[in-house]
């Protein structure tokens, strides 16, 4: 999960950070050992594995769901597979499953899985009448393949957790699969494998980081230009790394674009043809985000004292966002990313940070065992926040002024719904279109055969069966969003906060925790603002180190507002690691009562037994609040704290009652590395002796520079060793435990050696725009959005398109409509420079186009020109147009820029071909390469200063 929001933030604000991914179009014989279509040949590939395995589990788009553990394990191997193809990593494949999380982040698992059931139920009352409403009107379905069947052996998402039966024996397929990967295929021959299943502790993306920061920290011979590539769609994984500081990082993830649904009358034939798993896929490629951190956060007067440094403003940037929320920290009420939160904290700390004094954070100082304390400047931080608090009114005042014009608008679509007999609403809620076959989905029909209909008959017209089919899914999913909607299912959603209205805080704190007098909102407010501390010291030790506790979490399911953290300065941290807890233990603390069927019988009694000692901790009626919400998913499960002491006291004696495979299941272990016997590194392997528990230091001169520690697996090492030595012919593949160093610290820093990539972002790609409490309405103004655009267009490679009603259409000639990348070419139209007249015209540079005259606007535009801005719905009071990084000023600017040819390289999306590109440094300060989403040009700007902040 993440920080909700911030890859729609990222894309939005920085968009040539994200590439689409090219993919060979060879059908099942792909050669993964030819070089990279992507024109870059990756090192390492890591695998986020449970984004992997939520997908292949129950397919939305897979036109015959699995029904066994077998036909998941399938889906997942083709996954990987198709993964592995697009990215051809040369020298290692990391997969990580998530394992036992700590305390902070199974809360937050807890409350997901309780509120699933609300939703499941809720999903499962609406089939049953939905499907009683079909049968009276005497219409046939097909629902085959939209219902989930308890007696199938894939029925429940809670099954991907660590310590089921599901997990288990997932791991057991994942090791036959890279045994045959590696015996067959070319790409798998010569690369390291590490599997670090369910059984080895910690967060799937947290492990494979942790990784990356020992090899690079510990490791002899690292190369810093290691080329990273991780798999997942967590937000988090952006910041994670960020927070590196390795510079050749890039992150795949399939593309949000719709993809083309499988059809209900598909034949046989072409559902097997069908490849579900081939989705678009893009890059997020960490060195232009870091590029263009670099321009957004550039600090026009710092302290004297203080010297600019990249890492460190990335490391404050982090930081910054874990106000906004994370899987371990409620995020504030006034920091939504979706009302403009990351700019506000980005623009606060630039406009402050001369007189903060300077920098959030020192990461540098936790390699000082003495000085561990001081990577923090809580001071410095406390009037960091308080000055974004002072914003709260003016953010919660717009907040609620949107939320009554909404309402009002809701109730009227709702009168002419009522009239129009149920037509088809649109609701922009999230996206539910899987809801039949997710977690949510009902389990009703125990018997649902090939062309069985919903009444039970086999005999009906083909082409009507569809048509009612297609009909009855329609209004299922459509029933699942309107009643997952608070304003339109009848609530209106309540709101007793009322944020924005005088006395917001005092009923914030009486309802949220129950503090009724100043007295006691004083003393409660001192106890959130030092556990809240405390969380973001664990989530920031938990980014760069490693858990800094096992059992810590933040004990509230609200946290306070950012104008309260007064006395954060003085709060005193102090955590205590512990161990993590065993698979099993964990299943318990995270699951509801109606999933006790995915436990060992003998602790299914803890939570469904009335007369278990805690079954207090599971409640069938959750407390869910829903004040202020707009969406039911959005609700706030108020469920008990688990009691680690009362859990693990009841665990420690039916623990002597599990099964071997049981006990197996309940084992933490570590991660198991794989390699051909014609590896260089097979030499080192052979050398290790059964039952003598010989741990050794990898050779990193015959492991491409991987470094960590190798054994025997602790168990059965004699039958091990035996398989490994009188089988090698035949299976031609090594297995052995891995492990890396305990309490490696973090240099958050860059390597000596590193070679950066050529410098693509200019200042002319950062976009200042005002923040979101400063305009009316939800989006700025169409006529202070026009002036902010047209110089966003200037700046940013022509890579947008006007669609407004007070804006003309552009159209590029021989291209169509609208800008980008290969919509026709450019014209020189150099004597068609005109200046702008009036507050009606604006200046947009373009080739040339077809030009229709609005109301409120003309448009000319010329390779090359010279623009006068003038002052419109009183921009010089409301807004900064500061092109090229120029300070701000309420005199009418002109700048002249000239356009020359386009160039012949690649634009955005295009690599070289090359298989091993070679990066450089290119400056130039008469010229900068413009990059939009268009293709790229070259600017010359020479009369133009850079100055100010951005």
């Amino acid at each position: 999960m993440g920080v909700p929001s911030f890859y729609w933030w990222l894309t939005n604000k920085y968009p040539t950070v994200v590439v689409k991914a090219a993919e060979d179009d060879e059908g099942e014989c792909i050669n993964t050992s030819l070089p990279n279509p992507n024109g870059i040949e990756f090192d390492n590939l890591y695998l986020d594995m449970n984004t992997i395995i939520h997908k292949c589990y129950q397919p939305n788009d897979q036109p015959c769901p699995p029904k066994t553990f077998e036909e998941v394990f399938n889906n997942i191997f083709e996954y990987v597979d198709n993964l592995f193809s697009i990215v051809r990593p040369r020298k290692l494949l990391y997969m990580a499953i998530d394992g036992v999380a700590p305390w902070a982040k199974m809360n937050q698992q807890r409350s997901g899985r309780f509120l699933s059931v609300r939703e499941y139920e809720r999903a499962e009352a609406d089939l049953k009448r939905l499907i009683e409403q079909f049968e009276m009107e005497g219409k046939s379905v097909l629902l085959e393949n939209h219902l989930s069947n308890p007696n199938h052996e894939v029925s429940n998402f809670h099954a991907i957790t660590p310590g089921t039966e599901f997990i288990y024996k997932l791991s057991g397929a994942l090791r036959s699969y890279v045994i045959s990967r590696i015996n067959n295929d070319p790409g798998w021959r010569d690369i390291k494998v590490i599997v670090s299943d369910a059984n080895v502790p910690g967060e799937g993306e947290h492990k494979i980081m942790s990784f990356i920061r020992q090899q690079k920290n510990v490791g002899v011979g690292y190369n810093p230009n290691t080329r990273h590539c991780v798999y997942g769609l967590d937000a988090d994984m952006i910041m994670l790394a960020l927070a590196t500081h390795e510079v050749h990082f890039s992150i795949l993830r399939e593309s949000d674009h719709d993809q083309e649904p499988p059809t209900i009358n598909e034949s046989e034939e072409e559902k097997e043809e069908r490849e579900w798993f081939k989705k678009p896929y893009e890059f997020v490629h960490v060195w232009i985000l870091r590029e263009y951190l670099e321009l957004d956060m550039k600090i026009s007067e710092p302290p004297a004292n203080v010297k600019i440094d990249l890492e460190r403003i990335v490391d404050d940037f982090i930081f910054l966002c874990f106000f906004l929320g994370n899987d371990f920290l409620p995020g504030m009420p006034s920091l939504e990313v979706h009302e403009g939160a990351i700019d506000l904290l980005m623009s606060v700390y630039k406009k402050e940070f001369k007189n903060l004094g300077g920098y959030l954070l020192d990461m540098s100082r936790l390699v000082e065992e003495d000085q561990r304390k001081e990577y923090i400047n809580l001071s410095r931080v406390e009037k960091f926040i308080l000055l974004v608090g002072s914003y709260e009114d003016q953010i919660f005042r717009k907040r609620s002024q949107i939320r009554e014009s909404k309402l009002k608008r809701l109730r009227k679509d709702s009168d002419n719904q009522d009239k129009n007999d149920g037509g088809n609403m649109e609701i922009g809620t999230r996206n539910n279109s899987d809801a039949l076959s997710s977690e949510k989905a009902p389990t009703l029909s125990d018997s649902t055969e090939s062309n069985t209909l919903s009444d039970g008959s086999k005999n009906a017209d083909d082409s009507e069966i569809v048509k009612n089919t297609k009909e009855f899914v329609d209004k299922f999913r459509y029933n699942l969003e309107k009643n997952s909607d608070l304003f339109k299912n009848g609530q209106l959603g309540s709101d007793k906060v009322r944020l924005g209205t005088p006395g917001w805080k005092e009923r914030y704190y009486k309802d949220k925790f129950s503090a009724e007098t100043w007295r006691d909102i004083e003393k409660q407010r001192k106890e959130i603002v030092k556990k809240y501390t405390e969380g973001l010291l664990w989530v920031l030790l938990y980014y760069y180190s490693e858990v800094p506790s096992w059992s810590w979490f933040y004990p509230y399911y609200y946290s306070p507002f950012a104008s309260d953290l007064k006395g954060l300065a003085q709060v005193r941290v102090e955590f205590h690691k512990g161990s993590p807890l065993k698979p099993l233990d964990q299943l318990l603390a995270v699951l509801p009562s109606q999933s006790a069927h995915v436990l060992p019988k003998v602790y299914q009694a803890l939570l469904a037994d009335a007369e278990s000692k805690i079954i207090d901790l599971y409640p069938t009626d959750v407390d869910i609040d829903f004040d202020g919400k707009r969406f039911m998913w959005q609700g706030i499960v108020k469920l008990p704290f688990i009691e680690e002491e009362r859990l693990l006291s009841e665990t420690k004696e039916l623990e002597k009652g599990l099964q071997r495979d049981e006990a197996l299941r309940n084992k933490n272990n570590v991660d198991q590395l794989y390699v051909s016997s014609k590896h260089k590194l097979a030499s080192q392997i052979l050398s290790l002796l059964p039952n003598q528990n010989k741990v050794v230091e990898i050779d990193t001169s015959i492991s491409d520079g991987i470094y960590g520690f190798i054994h025997l697996p602790n168990e059965d090492t004699e039958i091990v060793y035996k398989e490994v030595h009188n089988s090698i012919e035949e299976n031609c593949v090594l297995c052995v435990s891995f492990e890396m160093r305990d309490n490696v610290v973090h240099l958050p820093r860059l390597l000596d050696g590193v070679i950066f990539p050529i410098k693509s972002i200019t200042e002319g790609d950062i976009t200042e725009k005002k923040l979101w409490h400063e305009y009316r309405g939800k989006n700025p103004s169409k006529s202070c959005r026009l002036q902010y655009e047209t110089c966003d267009l200037i700046h940013e490679g022509y890579h947008r398109r006007f669609t407004t009603d007070s804006c003309s259409e552009l159209v590029h000639k021989v291209g169509g409509i609208g800008w980008g990348a290969g919509r026709g070419k450019v014209n020189d139209t150099s004597n068609t420079s005109k200046h702008i007249e009036s507050r009606e015209r604006v200046i947009l540079p373009s080739s040339s186009f077809t030009q229709q005259k609005s109301p409120v606007s003309s448009w000319d535009a010329g390779k090359c020109y010279s623009s006068l801005v003038s002052s419109s719905c009183n921009l010089d009071e409301q807004l900064s147009l500061r092109p090229h990084g120029g300070a701000q000023s309420r005199n009418v600017q002109q700048q002249r820029i000239q356009f020359g040819a386009p160039p012949s390289h690649q634009g955005r999306g295009h690599h070289d071909t090359t298989v091993s590109p070679t990066y450089s440094w290119k400056h130039s300060s008469a010229t900068s390469s413009v990059q939009g989403r268009g293709r790229s040009r070259h600017v010359q700007h020479p009369s133009v200063e850079e100055s100010g902040s951005h």
